[in-house]
């Protein structure tokens, strides 16, 4: 289906399945559950969210050491200060979400000097990067802090420690866990002693685990903590990673939605200086809590399938809980207990959760019988188990697919969320001004000896030269700042036309004007692409899901070119059936049609248009190319999908080229349970690419180019030291006189780098082709950004390229060339697109699998690009 499979759905995985609620529970109504059940024992934590001042549910920034110290051989070097402390002394289990230990660099002998391009034409361009002007020059001390017993509260921690401000001072950043402090304590080991306002004793041990000198790139982790903290000294709160105000929230009552506008921030050592990344954010909140969704559930379906419509609508959202500004993903539904239910707090005592939420919050629960919502804790601070919700409690974030298919509700979305360069840079600005203008931020920042500098960073970047297109014999010139070459492609024919001899054509009974208009304008369109169209076998079907599978079964053959199904409603159970049949148990091409889409005739020739071109390629075709000048050059395109449906499973889509002109496309896709290794069946999917290159092409690779895309923050670790040796044993194993020159660049999409051109005395998206490799890179690693694709409302946002392994040593400019290049090959789009064409093609085939067919698709697809 045109569009499906947008990015939109990706997520990391989960570590832990929620319970799958029983086949044969009794549906019990919402409002009236009759007899109340008492509540199940907790395995480990089953206790309502903690009031505590953390970030909701995703992790803390982690300790690092030097990146710029002398470079040795070595691939990837964390530092020795880090080396030195165990993981509890850094402060337990933390997620480094910039890669800082990771030295990638070094290893590359031919960018240590340089690793900047030459081609294109200069452009001024400035960022959302502020230098930090001055640092502390003293030295900064770094303590681990533990407690006994263990606090879970961060807030409680930070309470009882700064109890004890005549000996650690009133200057400290903590975060929790590592405390920074200006002056050494007078021992290593310092013992204090505090009582909770429950008169419990806690015994606090402060430990010196590291003297850092000012020059120290450690101390980035304190400034970022110290910026946190004036963050919230301006009354931001706290969500996720980033910070938002929601005392001035942007309300869109048409839609009953709420924006909180917020900012996320980083300090970094970039190329010439530490600066600060700082951008726009925003949460959407919808006006409506998991109770009133599930009040409405319950009006519409009734009571028989009441439990399980409340399980398909609410499972797997995020929510926020206002009493303390964290988010939760809902992992299950307690259909068994209710707010009347008693849980075990720390001290022993029980309590019910209708007085919990009374005495903690001075908030009064509504409705005492509603069922409770689980979410699953991270192993994370020691803890791991389950927190309790209360639906009435819980708002919800984020967009349905229902309301991301309406367009005056995303329009008038769009006008609070993508803002233009100039509006942006304008936001980011008045935190600026804010924090330059407030005295108690300065106070703070004058204590630890921080400015910034408040003008953001200019420097100089590249605009590469457009590319031409080539369609059959075609040289086709387009103008490179719109990126798009539909218009002059039209009625030029294709590289390669499969003709459609044998194909068929299903559709419900009301749809059968639809169907003839589809065939209609088919056999206008197709004529100038060079593709032979026969008349379709023409079937109607009761509009069901089984009446589509039985026809199915009884008509396709191994000699039908393709099957196109038009769909009266979106609804998902069919479209799956329908791809999981032909995907895996009888392997032929589909397309997916539904009926409104075609039922307006003023864009039925552009739908049929871009139709044809779909259906071309999913039976082998090819459309367009653009000039690669190397040779026996295979790229591979690697993306992740963690399937939140069937157990968690991790799916990965791997695409290859097969051909020089990376005109077609090997493609297959591993799905593996939770724990299994990732990279063991990508290897596997490595082998089965080369033996096919082989056959198209009668000889093995020389260059092998991987775009690994799907890395979640804080996993190049991995890949460097786990999936790239992975990689190279798998070459070896080819045979001994087979060594190819391998590549891998870790592809980013969710960046916060923003670039502004400078033009007519404005700020205004830079061009298709922009690429930047100076000031604003990371001097650790080989990385560059290129903006390769146009937006028509807001800023665009650059994709970030880092080359973690290199042995094909071409000069940097060659490397962002042939990038740049493979973001025009990607047949869904007549235009350029944000990434490699292969990165696309492997996110559709996971977004495919992981979200309709949950198994591996038939080899005999393989050589076809079916899943667009």
């Amino acid at each position: 289906m045109t569009g499906r499979a947008r990015a939109r759905a990706r997520g990391r995985p989960r570590r832990q399945a929620p319970p799958v609620p029983m086949a044969g529970d009794r549906p019990v109504p919402l409002d009236v559950p009759g007899e109340v059940a008492e509540p199940q024992q907790p395995q480990r934590i089953n206790v309502p969210p903690q009031p505590s001042g953390e970030p909701g549910g995703h992790g803390r920034l982690r300790g690092f050491e030097s990146v710029l110290q002398e470079r040795r051989p070595e691939g990837l070097r964390v530092s020795s200060g880090l080396q030195d402390l165990s993981l509890r002394d850094r402060g337990g289990r933390r997620r480094d979400y910039h890669d800082l230990g990771v030295n990638t660099r070094q290893a590359m002998v031919h960018v240590q000097d340089s690793k900047t391009g030459w081609s294109g034409r200069t452009i001024k361009l400035t960022s959302n990067h502020y230098r930090l002007t001055s640092r502390p020059q003293w030295a900064l001390y770094q303590y681990h802090v533990g407690y006994s017993p263990e606090m879970e509260s961060r807030r409680l921690r930070s309470a009882l420690l700064f109890q004890h401000e005549e000996k650690i001072g009133r200057t400290h950043a903590f975060d929790g866990s590592i405390l920074f402090l200006p002056q050494k304590l007078r021992n290593r080991v310092t013992e204090l002693f505090s009582r909770t306002r429950n008169g419990e004793d806690v015994k606090i041990t402060v430990t010196l685990t590291n003297e850092l000198p000012p020059t120290s790139p450690t101390c980035l982790h304190f400034y970022n903590i110290i910026f946190r903290r004036l963050l919230k000294m301006l009354n931001l709160q706290q969500i996720g990673r980033n910070y938002y105000n929601p005392g001035d929230p942007v309300s869109i009552p048409n839609h009953r939605l709420m924006v909180w506008p917020g900012f996320t921030s980083s300090i970094l050592q970039y190329e010439e200086s530490i600066m600060l990344c700082a951008d726009v954010s925003h949460k959407v909140l919808r006006g409506e809590t998991a109770l009133d969704v599930m009040h409405s559930l319950h009006s519409q379906v009734g009571e028989e399938r009441f439990r399980d419509a409340c399980a398909k609508e609410l499972i797997g959202l995020i929510v926020l809980t206002k009493y303390n500004n964290r988010t939760y993903r809902i992992d299950d539904i307690n259909w068994d207990s209710n707010p009347m239910g008693t849980f075990r707090k720390s001290d022993g005592s029980e309590i019910s959760f209708l007085e919990y939420y009374k005495k903690q919050y001075n908030i009064d629960i509504g409705d005492p019988k509603q069922p409770v919502l689980i979410s699953q804790l991270k192993k994370s601070r020691n803890m791991e188990g389950t927190v309790v919700l209360i639906p009435e409690l819980c708002s919800l974030t984020g967009l349905t697919e229902k309301m991301r298919t309406d367009f005056n509700m995303m329009k008038d979305l769009a006008i609070h969320t993508r803002l233009p360069p100039e509006q942006r840079q304008r936001e980011v600005g008045r935190l600026l001004n804010y924090i330059q203008r407030d005295d108690n931020v300065q106070k703070e920042l004058g204590n630890w000896g921080l400015s910034f500098d408040y003008k953001s960073v200019a420097f100089t970047g590249r605009v590469v030269q457009g590319e031409k297109i080539f369609q059959s014999g075609n040289m086709i010139e387009y103008n490179p700042q719109f990126a798009d070459w539909t218009k002059e492609t039209r009625g030029v024919p294709l590289i390669r036309a499969v003709p459609m001899d044998n194909w068929l054509l299903i559709h419900a009974r009301r749809n059968h004007d639809v169907a003839n208009t589809l065939i209609q304008s088919l056999y206008k369109v197709t004529p100038a692409m060079g593709i032979r169209m026969s008349r379709p076998i023409t079937i109607e079907v009761d509009d069901r899901t089984e009446a589509y599978l039985r026809v199915l079964q009884q008509r396709v053959t191994p000699d039908t070119n393709i099957v196109v199904c038009i769909l009266s409603s979106s609804r998902k159970d069919k479209y799956d059936a329908i791809k999981k049949y032909l995907c895996t148990d009888c392997p032929i091409p589909s397309q997916c049609v539904l009926a409104r889409t075609l039922s307006k005739p003023q864009t039925i020739m552009t739908v049929a248009t871009k139709i044809a071109l779909q259906m071309n390629c999913k039976m082998g075709g090819e459309l367009w190319s653009v000039e690669i000048p190397l040779k026996q050059v295979m790229i591979v395109g690697i993306d992740c999908y963690h399937d939140t449906v069937t157990g968690r499973k991790s799916v990965a889509g791997f695409v290859s080229s097969l051909n020089q002109t990376m005109t077609r496309w090997f493609s297959r896709c591993v799905v593996q349970s939770r724990g299994q290794e990732l990279v063991d069946g990508i290897k596997a999917c490595l082998q089965t690419a080369l033996r096919n290159w082989f056959k198209w092409n009668k000889c093995l690779p020389s260059r092998i180019f991987v775009y690994r895309d799907g890395v979640g923050d804080g996993q190049l670790n991995t890949l460097v030291n786990y999936e790239v040796p992975q990689f190279l044993d798998c070459l070896k194993s080819i045979g001994t006189d087979y060594s190819p020159r391998l590549t891998v660049i870790v592809v980013k999409k969710r960046v916060g780098a923003r670039f502004f051109a400078e033009i007519g005395g404005g700020l205004k998206n830079p061009p298709p082709g922009t690429v930047v490799d100076t000031v604003v890179t990371r001097p650790e690693w080989y990385d560059f950004f290129v903006v390769s694709h146009t937006v028509k409302n807001g800023c665009v946002t650059p994709t970030h390229y880092n080359v973690i392994y290199d042995g094909s040593q071409l000069k940097p400019d060659h490397l962002q060339r042939l990038t740049y290049k493979l973001c025009h090959m990607y047949y869904n789009w007549s235009g350029v697109i944000r990434v490699p064409a292969p990165c696309q093609y492997a996110h559709k085939l996971a977004f495919l699998v992981g979200q309709s067919i949950h198994r591996e698709p038939s080899l005999m697809l393989s050589d076809r690009l079916y899943y667009l």
